[in-house]
């Protein structure tokens, strides 16, 4: 009797060795998620711009968004992006892409414009791009802000 548990103790470890490595695989796996978004601003010195968009990630969770970017430089102009799409690295939960982005760039433009931009929150990392109208130009520094549509 005693080596029937013995045996049965002895494939229930042997079990959990197999299943705990993959359990801690998942939760070590990174999120992929991808934004797209749509924002208009302006600025004189003092640079600004809003606007929502949607970040869908590929554990199959969705979250309507709003964006703001403020900052300032040396800039001048008014532009909107009408098609933007951003990238996530490095997350593990949708809600970790909430906050606020350090960024910094260079824009130059008139009518249709395009602009690409890569931000960081912690090890968080957001690469957008975006193809737009107005007319821009200028050097600036300052946040971009993500936070959950109400």
């Amino acid at each position: 009797m005693s080596n029937r548990i013995a045996l049965t103790f002895a494939a229930v470890l042997l079990s959990a060795s197999f299943i705990v490595p993959k359990v801690a695989l998942a939760a070590d796996a990174k999120l992929e998620c991808d934004m797209k978004f749509a924002t208009s601003g302006w600025s004189v010195i003092y640079k600004t711009a809003s606007g929502t968009g949607t970040i869908v990630c590929n554990d199959g969770s969705r979250m309507k968004v709003n964006i703001k970017t403020v900052g300032g430089g040396l800039t001048v102009g008014k532009s909107s992006i009408d098609d933007g799409r951003g990238k996530f690295s490095n997350a593990h939960s949708i809600n970790e892409l909430i906050g606020d982005y350090a960024t910094a760039g260079a824009s130059a433009g008139a009518v249709k414009s395009s602009e690409a931009q890569a931000m960081t929150k912690g090890e968080i990392s957001l690469a957008i791009s975006g193809t737009g109208r107005g007319w821009d130009l200028g050097v600036a520094f300052g946040k971009f802000t993500i936070s959950p549509m109400r």
